[in-house]
């Protein structure tokens, strides 16, 4: 959510801030902006809209600067308007800042501010921070920097510009992630690695309250108290070609298609078939720690809370462990009962969720032991969290979330096992669901062939404008996943319930213009399932089945199967979601919806 990007080095830095901002378009974003030095003094350029838009703006020009900072805006305050876009500047044109995150006092500071004669030009929270560095700065712009932020309350990566300081940008975070990636001869600050990425694999994360100068010869990092700080430089372990789209029309297309490699990349080198057990030593937790665990909380938000609802049933069917699913953004707000034994994991695809961070911190708070489970390492959750596991996706660039859904549904399933096998889970029934393990990207594999089947499905139903997802058991929460995916990207009303849930409500919504996507493999309820597409069908209700390969049965009773293959009951989601987010990509092509980046949503929400 929002993109910062900032450069300063021996080249031309137009070319390479828009290179950045167009690698962060996946984050989501409405408008776009630059600030770059010139003999002149800082020329700002921005817009509403695309990258591109501000590309053009830019077209033409013959930009000498080897400096300067961009930016894409999600709009939070004020709507997506050329002022309101980012970079913000002081009264003096002097200072540049670009922003992420939300100032929560931003009004009385501006009130204070207005009052002492400045004069503002946007609707927007972070113009207030360039003139509040405006009123303190006296040369030293980290100092002013500094100071301005101590009267700041709220959250906020930032990179700050001075055109009195021609080679020195400024760079300060307090949950809001930032980034400064090490070069020869060069450096850049951004909000994520994939801006920077061409550029050089050495990043150093910052921590909450750090602010860092950072010029061509190299950077300084001290904290908001004027403690200095070692910089601990990090070597990104993923490369260019993970961030391109392969061939594929869609980022979203290529990480389904992912999916069977990131699946086995989540269990490499985590199962022990001897013992029927995972091995998972990112956790930090000793045997009898492990094994005194009595409560387990799990707290995410969106998809992820859809993985964790799935990992409720999993950690209670084979560990036996009373689990609750909270939502982070609920949790933080709260005030939750912490006991002994009690453990706390906080699910996050970019480590960077504001509410997950806030649940987490409230949760460490409290005394729990907090253990994480995302993707990106050197993320907040990975740093802050007692312990956890990585869940080895690697980028995911599209904003709805598929191939890290089902790494974070594989992670759960191993620490489910492991949990199982320490307390009632049979040496016997651990190798099976190893052996179940090892065949699910395979099967993935072969779910990924029906590709051109569902699309067909897709060009039949494309067109109608609501939705009813149903699953039973461990497979609602993938009802509740799959019509998220539609809704997300191709702006179709889709509701996800329980399938026995429908009579209380729903089903008088149902008729010949409502379809029906119904989860219905060979499970404990599969007849209950049968007797609920019964009731679809009696009110004229078209139906999409999910089914086991082989079941003729319920191909006499729907509109349309797609057959999944045979795997345990526990480990069904993995497979059953990928026709479903087939079935959403397909839906919002042939409605001409921009799949990557669908309207209003980013993909790393960064604030409340």
């Amino acid at each position: 959510m929002c993109g910062i990007v900032g450069y300063v080095g021996d080249k031309p830095a137009v070319p390479i801030l828009l290179e950045g901002l167009k690698r962060l378009e996946y984050r989501g974003y409405d408008s776009a902006g630059i600030a770059v030095l010139e003999d002149q003094g800082i020329i700002l350029e921005k817009c509403a809209g695309k990258v591109s838009a501000l590309e053009n703006l830019l077209k033409g020009r013959n930009f000498q600067s080897t400096f300067g900072i961009a930016h894409t805006r999600w709009a939070t305050h004020g709507e997506p308007t050329d002022l309101n876009a980012h970079p913000h500047m002081d009264c003096k044109k002097n200072i540049a800042v670009v922003h992420n995150g939300i100032i929560e006092n931003y009004r009385s500071l501006r009130e204070v501010l207005a009052n002492k004669g400045h004069i503002f030009t946007s609707d927007t929270d972070t113009e207030v921070l360039a003139h509040l560095i405006e009123e303190y700065y006296e040369g030293d712009l980290v100092e002013a920097v500094r100071t301005a932020l101590s009267q700041v309350e709220g959250t906020y990566g930032i990179a700050v510009v001075c055109k009195d300081n021609p080679e020195e940008i400024v760079a300060a975070r307090h949950g809001s992630p930032l980034v400064i990636g090490r070069g020869q001869g060069e450096n850049l600050v951004a909000s994520d690695c994939s801006a920077i990425i061409r550029h050089t694999n050495q990043v150093v994360y910052l921590e909450d309250h750090e602010i860092a100068s950072v010029t061509r010869e190299g950077f300084s990092i001290s904290t908001i108290d004027k403690v200095e700080v070692t910089p601990h430089v990090q070597e990104i372990s993923w490369t260019l070609d993970q961030i391109e789209k392969g061939g594929f029309p869609y980022f979203m297309l290529k990480e389904i298609h992912e999916q069977p490699l990131t699946l086995q990349n989540a269990m490499r080198g985590r199962l022990n078939y001897d013992e029927g057990i995972s091995r998972l030593n990112g956790l930090n937790l000793q045997y009898e720690e492990l094994h005194h665990i009595n409560r387990v909380i799990l707290t995410a938000c969106g998809t992820s809370w859809h993985a964790a609802l799935i990992g409720e049933y999993l950690l209670e069917d084979f560990a036996s462990i009373p689990v609750e699913v909270e939502y982070a953004s609920e949790f933080r707000y709260r005030s939750p009962i912490i006991q002994d034994g009690t453990v706390v994991f906080v699910i996050s695809q970019s480590g960077e969720t504001a509410d997950t961070l806030a649940a987490m911190k409230e949760a460490i708070r409290k005394g729990a032991t907090v253990l994480g489970i995302c993707n990106v390492v050197g993320s907040t959750i990975a740093r802050e969290t007692d312990g956890g596991v990585y869940i080895h996706a690697g980028p995911e660039i599209g904003v709805a979330s598929t191939k890290a859904f089902t790494s974070q549904i594989m992670v759960l399933t191993l620490i489910s096992l492991l949990l199982g096998r320490m307390r009632n889970l049979s040496l016997e029934k651990g190798r099976e669901v190893i052996d179940a393990l090892k065949k699910i990207p395979e099967q993935v594999e072969s779910l990924l062939k029906n590709d051109s089947y569902i699309k067909e499905i897709a060009r039949e139903y494309y067109k109608k404008n609501n939705f009813l997802y149903l699953g039973r058991g461990i497979n609602y929460p993938v009802a509740l996943e799959g019509a998220l995916k539609l809704k997300e990207i191709s702006y179709i009303h889709a509701e996800g319930y329980p399938a026995a849930e429908m009579k209380h409500g729903p089903i008088a919504l149902i008729d010949e213009n409502m379809p029906v996507v119904v989860i219905a493999i060979k499970d404990n309820v599969y007849e209950k399932v049968l007797s609920n597409i019964e009731e679809v069908k009696a009110r004229n209700g078209r139906v999409i089945a999910i089914a086991t390969e082989g079941d003729e049965e319920i191909a006499r009773l729907v509109n349309h199967v797609i057959y999944i293959p045979r795997t345990l009951e526990q480990l069904s989601p993995l497979l059953n979601i990928i026709p479903l987010q087939l079935l959403a990509y397909h839906m919002a092509v042939l409605r001409d919806c921009n799949v990557d980046q669908p309207r209003n949503l980013a993909k790393s929400v960064t604030v409340e």
